[in-house]
C-alpha cells in the first residue's frame, strides 16, 4: 500500500506507521536506520503514547536523556542521528504528527 504523505512529509494516517515505514520515511531522508535510531525512535513513540502529542526540540533532548540517559540526550548526538531537526525528523520517521513549536 503506498505511503500517504501530507505536504510536510508527515504520513496523513499515523495507523500506517510500522517498522518497515519507518525505514522508507527514514531513506526519504537519506538516514539508514541503525540500533542507535530505533532505541530513539522507540523512546519517543513512548512519549507520544504518554502525552498524544510529539515533543517539540527541548522537550525531546530531555526524555531521550531521562530515558536513555544524558550520553545519548543531547543536541549533538541527535543532530548526528536525525541531521538538521532532531525532533522534526525522528517524529516523521516514527510516525508521528509534526512537533508543535518546530520551524
Amino acid at each position: 500500500m503506498p505511503l500517504t504523505l501530507d505536504n510536510d512529509g508527515y504520513l496523513a494516517d499515523l495507523n500506517q506507521w510500522n517498522p518497515d515505514v519507518a525505514q522508507q520515511l527514514a531513506a526519504l531522508d537519506g538516514i539508514t536506520l541503525t540500533p542507535a535510531h530505533w532505541e530513539v525512535i522507540d523512546a519517543l513513540r513512548a512519549f507520544y503514547q504518554q502525552y498524544q502529542q510529539a515533543p517539540s526540540q527541548r522537550p525531546f533532548v530531555k526524555h531521550i536523556a531521562n530515558t536513555l540517559g544524558t550520553q545519548k540526550g543531547n543536541s549533538i548526538y541527535l543532530m548526528q542521528l536525525f541531521p538538521e531537526s532532531p525532533a522534526k525528523v525522528a517524529a516523521r520517521i516514527a510516525g508521528l504528527p509534526r512537533p508543535t513549536n518546530c520551524f
